[in-house]
């Protein structure tokens, strides 16, 4: 379990994921189930299945954020550096790719980069993310991608849900419209409706392309860190050695070797290729 990073841009856009949230969930039990469901078996229905929906993207939104994304370990003493470029390595497969990380004074297996707002090296780096306050890596990719689907998902149901009441809006009787006396109520209603809608197309847009990157970024095994420096690779006609896993095993990697439909649930699931059990220190002749 990770500890919170004291990012100032990242408290404020989980702050803001909450109020958001929050916000959603009053609409639309208030305004929108209570008013137009009200009296009928959808409105009990609808809620629960709204605030199911809300339950899971809070809970892997919660491991995002606190998980491990996958730190390389800091040394218990310092290591020494100056012989590293005089002496040559050991021709052996599982030192190809560590490199030296200068900030943390460390070596880091393939694929890790260093986070300047965690400041430390993450494995399997995707990318740091402001609205979980936490860097995407190795461990926590799975309820990063959860968290967008969840995300998605309620903003698709808030909208399903705005359009199902302007459409089919609640019948009132003459004498119980007259018993009101005044549309002040309904211009509330309407003006949270239209907020409500605006948010969900924006949030559900926004996930949805961030989703798709991702699914397309463990598809291709290439992070967008690994994505641009093989661009600038190819354009500097340097040869890429990239040997790809099939799809399904890259999936797999990140989801879990368990059923397919546990990849839906925040539940702890180590990555396949072992890739965890790295040490802070390869086996260079230094």
């Amino acid at each position: 379990m990770a500890s919170c990073v004291r990012d100032p841009c990242g408290l404020l856009c989980i702050l803001l994921t909450y109020l958001s949230l929050g916000y959603a969930d009053y609409v639309i039990l208030r305004h929108i189930l209570l008013h137009t469901f009200s009296g009928s078996i959808w409105c009990p229905l609808h809620a629960v299945g709204f605030n199911l929906i809300v339950f899971m993207l809070l809970a892997c939104h919660t491991r995002a954020v606190f998980s491990d994304p996958g730190m390389v370990p800091l040394p218990e003493t310092a290591i020494d550096f100056s012989d590293l470029r005089s002496t040559p390595r050991k021709s052996d497969r599982s030192n190809e790719d560590w490199t030296v990380c200068n900030r943390c004074e460390t070596y880091r297996p393939p694929r890790a980069h260093h986070c300047r707002i965690c400041h430390r090296c993450i494995r399997r780096m995707d990318h740091h993310c402001p609205w979980i306050n936490n860097c995407v890596g190795e461990l926590n990719q799975k309820y990063f991608i959860q968290f967008l689907f969840y995300t998605g998902l309620t903003s698709l149901y808030a909208m399903s849900l705005v359009l199902a009441a302007w459409l089919w809006p609640e019948k009132k009787g003459p004498v119980e419209e007259e018993e009101k006396g005044t549309t002040a109520h309904s211009h509330v209603q309407i003006a949270h409706c239209i907020l409500l809608l605006v948010e969900s197309v924006l949030f559900g847009l926004f996930v949805t392309v961030i989703f798709y990157d991702q699914i397309v970024s463990i598809i291709m095994d290439e992070t967008p860190i690994e994505q641009l420096r093989n661009r600038l690779l190819k354009e500097a006609r340097k040869e890429v050695a990239h040997t790809r896993k099939p799809k399904m095993a890259l999936l797999r990697e990140v989801f879990g070797r368990g059923y397919m439909i546990c990849w839906f649930f925040p539940c702890n699931s180590p990555p396949s290729s072992g890739g965890p059990a790295y040490s802070y220190l390869p086996d260079y002749d230094v």
